[in-house]
């Protein structure tokens, strides 16, 4: 047998769930961190806010880690039907776990883990989202936040997570005392 078709009858070894979720992770990252750059073209104008990214991350992430997870919807929908449109109140409540609100949680976040806020308005309620990004070798990088703003044109931002929660505006810290922060949430497919 030539080594070319001896290679091709060699099935490719199965990739381990850790494995997988660790590969998922390290993308949904540098997606993430990409669009800090600049957007990518594929992310739809019309997409782009907290939710989008979240949405255009994962998404990105799955296509090229774990394509066969695709053939249905990563999110629910608000009557818990799969679903490829979740906005921010949605995706947190139908696709995402609470992991709480305090120090220990925010020590446990691992890269693709969320951060929520809902602010009120005259309008009324509005919900923000804050994508975790954090380093597998905690020794050599903080965690970040990366979101989206929001408005329509802003670019994505990214700061330091420890940051956020003693440096920002009250409304916007990631800590107990804030009525605004709901908590830290991981997607329900990642909880082991």
């Amino acid at each position: 047998m030539s080594p070319a078709r001896e290679a091709a009858s060699i099935a490719p070894e199965p990739v381990s769930p850790e494995t997988r979720a660790r590969l998922l992770r390290r993308e949904v990252a540098q997606v993430a961190l990409a669009q800090v750059k600049a957007p990518d073209a594929a992310w739809q104008p019309a997409q782009r806010d907290c939710a989008g990214l979240i949405r255009y991350a994962y998404r990105t992430a799955y296509r090229r880690v774990a394509a066969e997870r695709l053939s249905s919807p990563l999110w629910q929908d608000t009557r818990g039907t799969p679903s490829d449109f979740a906005d921010a109140e949605t995706l947190i409540s139908r696709s995402f776990v609470p992991l709480g609100r305090g120090v220990d949680a925010r020590e446990q976040l691992r890269t693709g883990d969320v951060v929520a806020f809902r602010q009120e308005h005259d309008a009324g309620p509005v919900f923000h989202l804050m994508l975790v990004v954090r380093p597998e070798d905690r020794a050599h990088a903080p965690a970040r936040v990366v979101y989206h703003p929001g408005e329509a044109g802003a670019r994505v931002r990214t700061g330091i997570l420890d940051s956020l929660a003693t440096e920002a505006p009250l409304e916007w810290r990631p800590v107990p005392a804030n009525a605004s922060f709901l908590g830290f949430f991981r997607f329900k497919e990642w909880m082991s």
